[in-house]
Formats: C-alpha cells, sequence, structure tokens
C-alpha cells in the first residue's frame, strides 16, 4: 500500500487584497501616507480657491507666487506692482474665483505628482498597488508599470526645470520679506517664508532628476576634469537621501507658511517685527 508523504511547500505567498505573511505593523506607513497626503492636499485645495488673504506686507504666501495678474478687490490681493501682467483679466471665467493661485501651481503640482518617492507613496496609499512590500495588491489590476493614464510621469525631468526657476522666485520673494516700504527688518514671517525656500529648493536639489542631470552620462566623475562635477554630484546625493524627509517637510511647511500669512492679513494673529 502506497503512502503519501506530506512535505512542505517551498515558495508561494497567500493570494488575495493586501495578504501577506508579514506579521509586523506594515499598514501604519500606507496608512500615515494616506492621512497626510489627504490632509494636505484639502488645505491647499481650500487656500487655492479663496483668492484672498494671501499678502500682508510685505510677506506673499508662496501658493500664490509668482502673481501674475492681481484681483485688487479682493481682500489681502497682492498690490499692483506685485502683479506681472497688471490687474486681473475680464476674459477670465466667472464659475472660477480670481485666484492667481489658479494660473501658476500646475508647474509645482506636476512636479511632485510625478515626483519619484510621492508615486511609491501614492501607489502604496491610495491605489494599494501594491500597499507594502510583500503584500498583495489591493485591486485584481495590480501594478502594470508606468502604461497607459500614468505614461505622463515622464514629464518629472521637465517639471524639474519649472520647479528650478520657482525656486529663484520663491527666493526672490524671501529676500523681500526683509524689506517693508523700502525698510530693512525682520519678523517672524520673514523666516517662516525664508525657510519654505529653503526647504523647497532641498526638495528639488535631492530630485532624482536632478542628481541624474548633473551625473547621469559621466561614467567616471572623479576622472580627468571631472572633479568639480563630482562635488556637485555627492552634494544632491546628500540631498537624495533625505528626499522623503525633504518631501513631507516642505510640503507642510508651504502650507503652513500660507496659513500663516493669512492669518495675518486677516488679522487674526499679529506677526512680531522690527517694523512696528
Amino acid at each position: 500500500m502506497a503512502q503519501t508523504t506530506h512535505l512542505p511547500v517551498v515558495g508561494g505567498h497567500p493570494h488575495g487584497p493586501a495578504a501577506t505573511v508579514r506579521t509586523d505593523g506594515w499598514w501604519v506607513g500606507p496608512l500615515a501616507t494616506l492621512i497626510g497626503l489627504s490632509t494636505a492636499i484639502a488645505y491647499l485645495t481650500w487656500a487655492l480657491w479663496q483668492a484672498g488673504h494671501y499678502y500682508a506686507d510685505p510677506y506673499l504666501s508662496p501658493l500664490y507666487s509668482p502673481v501674475l495678474f492681481t484681483n485688487l478687490a479682493a481682500p489681502g490681493a497682492a498690490p499692483l506692482h506685485h502683479a506681472w501682467f497688471g490687474e486681473w483679466p475680464s476674459f477670465w471665467p466667472e464659475f472660477l474665483p480670481a485666484s492667481p493661485a489658479m494660473l501658476i501651481l500646475v508647474f509645482p503640482g506636476v512636479f511632485r505628482f510625478t515626483c519619484y518617492y510621492y508615486r511609491k507613496a501614492y501607489y502604496r496609499s491610495f491605489a494599494g498597488s501594491p500597499p507594502g512590500c510583500s503584500v498583495a495588491p489591493i485591486t485584481r489590476r495590480g501594478y502594470k508599470g508606468e502604461t497607459g493614464l500614468m505614461i505622463f510621469q515622464n514629464l518629472h525631468r521637465y517639471a524639474l526645470y519649472f520647479a528650478m526657476i520657482f525656486n529663484f522666485i520663491l527666493a526672490y520673494d524671501a529676500g523681500l520679506s526683509f524689506f517693508k516700504e523700502g525698510v530693512f527688518g525682520v519678523g517672524v514671517g520673514s523666516f517662516v517664508i525664508t525657510l519654505n525656500a529653503v526647504l523647497l529648493a532641498s526638495y528639488s536639489f535631492g530630485c532624482h532628476s536632478f542628481r541624474h542631470l548633473i551625473g547621469g552620462h559621466d561614467d567616471c566623475m572623479s576622472c580627468g576634469q571631472n572633479t568639480s562635477r563630482l562635488s556637485f554630484w555627492k552634494g544632491a546625493t546628500w540631498f537624495n537621501e533625505r528626499h522623503m524627509l525633504f518631501a513631507w517637510c516642505s510640503l507642510f511647511w508651504v502650507a503652513f507658511t500660507d496659513f500663516y500669512v493669512r492669518m495675518v492679513s486677516m488679522g487674526v494673529i499679529t506677526d512680531l517685527n522690527t517694523w512696528n
């Protein structure tokens, strides 16, 4: 009589939505990311639609910088000399708020949405594709690569160029935050806006595309005349190793900076400074 031998199965993994053999709290990271990103997106969208209280001399909210047009009738709007092209155009649709942020946020928005780190973050937290390492996808479709709708993720390298332009603009705004009516001074808002510019620049310098732009085409940067480029590449690598940290810090600080300027503009809080 033949005997049945039961041998252990080697390999394989459980099937089903979020199925896994992991026993650690793998779900904490995706859940925290879901809550954090949702909160930031909700506030930034709300702030974009307000179309006012984004300026409190000499502070300008980074969500509205640069101000291409200004609606002088809106409370807390930027003065005319801040607007690159003057007053708000008459052809603007009435169902949309006259918000300068609507004209410029598409560029930093695309840069963040196509960011390599943020792709991982929202693929795991929002799409669950997959929600974690060694965890099955939540949806049956699973991950099929950045094809179809997600093929526009390749725009990231081009969005980087616009992000660098915005870094210079925000650095200029930071400089202006130390001058009120031509008088040099220092306020709490000056430090808030300056730190915002530093964090956003740090996030950009840590971008994988920026690091590749510096040394992605060189096989040996320590050879010949490439020693200076090697130094820049090492600097970008330092920021790149902390890309996730700067991604989160810059995201929430830009929201806080807008909140601070908004509260000062509305008179809810008083900015401590050397001018008053």
